[in-house]
């Protein structure tokens, strides 16, 4: 399978500590911002995005969501996964206009989000909406009727029609501590698929870093042991960047248009 390699800086041991470096777990030595491909892909084609990098257009994308989307944990706004995005997606199509919106709000649950579609995301006439999703319902114990407020989101969405992918709840101590996170998790697995739209599995992208990578939740966490900190949203942007590129590419690949880069 293949790996998309990011790495921290490295930490240097003092060769009185050398045998103690090696012993370390992955949170004192190098964290590779690496999963199986498999694991990032995004199951289907954005065909609108597609059209607008085929045509050289510019490019809107709006991130709704809660804290994790606003950036809670991160040293700066700057390190928000929103804003690493919209880097990560000018370096791979340095030939167009890229914008990416943060329109994350701390604390609010699905229902909050509709409620605002009007004036965060249809205002802005985005060209694809990443949608994250489920962590403030499992946390709140309030995963029934969840599928209902999804459904009813992705068909206004897509009904304008927007591209839109959903992002699953974090993996952190104070989500898999709760009973419903991974029915949350399977839940919006489901609705994607029952919607035809797809999900960036940041679940279980976080969860091969703890299980797979033997990393600890303080190395790609803020203290609160619920939030990102700036290094895994960084690579969650990196990830997404590369799924988004991906994506785009076998739409235009199957409509048969000459994508330019």
């Amino acid at each position: 399978m293949s790996r998309i390699a990011f790495t921290l800086p490295t930490l240097l041991c003092a060769s009185a500590a050398a045998l103690a470096c090696l012993a370390a777990p992955a949170s004192a030595q190098t964290l590779a911002c690496t999963v199986p491909s498999d694991l990032s892909r995004l199951d289907r084609p954005l065909r609108h995005v597609a059209q607008r990098i085929a045509a050289q257009l510019p490019v809107t994308i709006v991130a709704i969501g809660s804290s994790s989307t606003a950036g809670a944990g991160a040293s700066s706004s700057a390190a928000s996964y929103p804003s690493r995005l919209e880097v990560e997606l000018k370096q791979r199509f340095p030939h167009l206009a890229v914008k990416v919106l943060n329109r994350g709000i701390n604390g609010e649950e699905m229902s909050d989000m509709l409620a605002r579609f009007d004036r965060s995301v249809f205002a802005e006439q985005p060209d694809l909406v990443l949608w994250q999703v489920g962590t403030n319902g499992v946390l709140r114990d309030r995963v029934a009727g969840s599928e209902r407020l999804l459904h009813e989101g992705l068909e206004q969405l897509k009904a304008r029609g927007i591209d839109v992918v959903l992002i699953d709840p974090q993996y952190a101590p104070k989500v898999i501590a709760k009973p419903g996170a991974e029915e949350m998790v399977d839940l919006i697995g489901t609705a994607a698929k029952a919607d035809n739209v797809s999900v960036f599995h940041r679940f279980l992208v976080m969860r091969y870093w703890s299980q797979a990578e033997g990393a600890s939740f303080e190395s790609f966490l803020s203290p609160d042991g619920l939030h990102m900190n700036d290094w895994s949203y960084a690579c969650v942007a990196k990830l997404l960047a590369t799924s988004i590129g991906d994506a785009a590419t076998r739409a235009t690949a199957v409509a048969g248009t000459r994508p330019h880069f």
